[in-house]
């Protein structure tokens, strides 16, 4: 038995859903904490993220829920607690470091079970933070191959998802296909512009008067994945690209440290290349 639970329901509309769902929460005297809905009326699709309180079995509120849901919904009833993510890193310490820093002083609201990079060059700092390292070198070996070895290492851990705080490598489809919806990662790019390689030097070469970060799941389109959060800053002509690179590394780890906490909250729906965010 719980007494906390965050509903979320993602199916085709409807007439009468939420009085049907509501009247499944009364008829078992739970409390509705919070409520937030949405329709995407083009897709035809209906999302409901709501916290309940009170005493009831999880899996007996999900068999009833399916009950009065349209045949396709998917709905999953989530006791709030603690998820568990991997991190993984190359040589920058920006985004991964505040992500660290977030845990240490409790505010991440998540369980870091590894680090995992491709140099050496963040172990020391990493241990610090107590926090497990693995140094899986790519010299001399195929991506697939070297992939192989992360993903043997990944398989002996528990986790919910997985951060790549400036991982800069890309990703295989074998890789992606693995871990559906569950890889995030921080681009230093307002997407969709600039997608790619040196988007600093990119936007410095287009004399952009704005930069950004995109937080985002992984697909096997490049950078194109759906969209969790973004943020941007004002730049001038005065900024060399490398002055620009500067500026953005604040924005990347805001924008991935939001992203995170909305996702570790299960307040992401993933809605085709888009995502319903509440």
């Amino acid at each position: 038995m719980v007494t906390r639970a965050r509903v979320l329901i993602d199916c085709e509309d409807a007439k009468g859903l939420v009085y049907q769902i509501a009247k499944v929460f009364y008829d078992r005297d739970l409390n509705i904490d919070n409520n937030r809905e949405f329709v995407d009326k083009e897709q035809g699709r209906f999302f409901m993220r709501t916290v309940v309180s009170g005493m009831f079995d999880i899996q007996e509120l999900l068999e009833e829920l399916k009950t009065v849901a349209p045949e396709d919904a998917h709905i999953r009833v989530v006791e709030p607690k603690d998820k568990k993510i991997i991190l993984m890193a190359t040589k920058e310490s920006h985004a991964l470091g505040d992500i660290l820093v977030r845990h240490a002083n409790g505010e991440l609201d998540a369980q870091i079970e590894c680090v995992i990079a491709n140099h050496d060059t963040l172990e020391n700092f990493v241990r610090r933070f107590d926090i497990p390292f693995f140094h899986v070198p790519a010299e001399g070996m195929s991506r697939e191959e070297h992939e192989e070895h992360v993903m043997k290492l990944i398989s002996e851990f528990e986790f919910d998802y997985i951060v790549l705080a400036k991982y800069m490598r890309i990703l295989t489809p074998a890789f992606v296909k693995a871990y559906p919806e569950k890889i995030i990662n921080i681009h230093h790019s307002f997407l969709p512009a600039f997608i790619g390689a040196n988007p600093y030097k990119q936007a410095f070469e287009r004399g952009v008067k704005i930069i950004g970060a995109t937080a985002h799941f992984v697909t096997n389109d490049l950078d194109e994945g759906p969209i969790i959060a973004q943020d941007v800053i004002p730049v001038n002509h005065r900024l060399s690209w490398r002055d620009m690179q500067r500026a953005g590394r604040d924005v990347e780890k805001i924008v991935l440290s939001r992203a995170l906490s909305l996702v570790l909250h299960d307040r992401v729906f993933v809605n085709g290349n888009k995502t319903v965010v509440f």
